[in-house]
């Protein structure tokens, strides 16, 4: 059982599916400290998790050549997963995957294949069969990784009537209309050659939308028009600070704003950094503040809760707790990991 001054949230690994690759940790609010309460077997490599709004039901990809996606029913409890099934993605290394508001359909991006599919959802969260899929076609500048379309995340608007796909390999957001569970191409957003767009993050007060790209270490800032896609570039800043010289190993990965609105956080693989903006509260832009070293190597993903940032370290096997500050947006680093064997997603209960 969890502490009252506890709150749980769920890893994903990369580990083979006789391992417990889903693992249960419990977060101390006050220190900072964290537990493994508990661990699921029986997924390959489980890279990108999401949770229901209900928090009810889990969702995990499988990433591997022939990509899956399994969904588990949430105890109200113990908060231990119970398998609920899995469908085949018909693409490879599959991710990401998202749930509508509504809660009647997934989504899941398949890093090669070039493919995002929607899966409709039973009563209980368990999936459906397939009930559309989209192919991209193109390439981009950069020969080593926009060969081929790279679908790297798929996000539902407020009203689950849109979905944004960021391709890395086209240096494109495409943005669909879900129609009776099919997706509608609706328009695209061209990015600057070589950037890699990767994740999103949507501001709360839905004005502005952060982008963060994986191959040229940048953050797009954007006035966000969900209803139209007509997304208008408003600033592009380095995720790096300003005197480094990027290397190979410098790609971007993660991007949240916190829950206030006030701040901006970015991960930096290869600097193994946190980057900290400010957002003007009146045009949404940006102005870099802060680097915190990650605590270990090749941060991926990372994730808000309860006034911490935990920082996941995929090469060095260890999740890293920061205190927010409340005044400034500064991480604290708390003094407390957690090893874990290539961590590389967290999401709280």
């Amino acid at each position: 059982m969890h502490q009252p001054n506890e709150v749980l949230f769920y890893i994903g690994t990369y580990s083979s599916e006789k391992e417990e690759a889903i693992l249960l940790g419990a977060l101390d609010k006050e220190t900072g400290e964290m537990r493994i309460m508990g661990g699921t077997r029986g997924i390959e490599n489980p890279s990108y998790l999401a949770v229901n709004a209900a928090g009810t039901v889990l969702y995990a990809v499988s990433e591997q050549d022939e990509g899956q996606v399994h969904a588990y029913a949430i105890e109200s409890g113990s908060k231990a997963l119970r398998p609920l099934g899995s469908r085949a993605t018909g693409g490879g290394a599959p991710c990401y995957v998202s749930v509508a508001p509504q809660g009647d359909y997934i989504f899941v991006s398949n890093y090669t294949g070039g493919n995002v599919n929607v899966f409709p959802l039973n009563s209980d969260g368990s999936l459906q069969d397939m009930s559309s899929q989209v192919k991209h076609e193109g390439s981009g500048i950069r020969a080593d990784r926009q060969d081929a379309p790279h679908p790297h995340s798929v996000i539902p608007d407020k009203t689950g009537d849109h979905v944004l796909v960021c391709d890395l390999g086209l240096d494109q957001i495409v943005f669909y209309r879900v129609e009776e569970g099919k997706l509608v191409t609706h328009r695209e957003v061209d990015l600057p050659p070589g950037s890699g767009p990767r994740h999103l993050a949507v501001h709360p007060s839905r004005q502005w939308i952060y982008l963060v790209n994986e191959l040229n270490n940048m953050v797009t800032v954007f006035a966000d028009d969900e209803q139209q896609g007509n997304l208008k570039i408003l600033q592009n800043v380095s995720s790096l600070p300003e005197h480094y010289t990027a290397g190979s190993d410098d790609t971007a990965a993660d991007i949240h704003v916190s829950p206030c609105g006030r701040y901006l956080y970015v991960s930096n693989r290869g600097h193994d950094s946190i980057a900290l903006f400010h957002i003007d509260n009146a045009t949404g832009l940006l102005e870099a503040e802060d680097w915190v070293i990650s605590g270990g190597r090749t941060p991926r993903n990372f994730a808000i809760i309860s006034g911490m940032l935990l920082a996941a370290n995929q090469n060095s096997g260890n999740i890293v707790s920061f205190r927010i500050d409340s005044e400034s947006g500064r991480l604290i680093p708390t003094g407390n990991e957690l090893e874990i064997p290539s961590p590389v997603c967290v999401v709280a209960v």
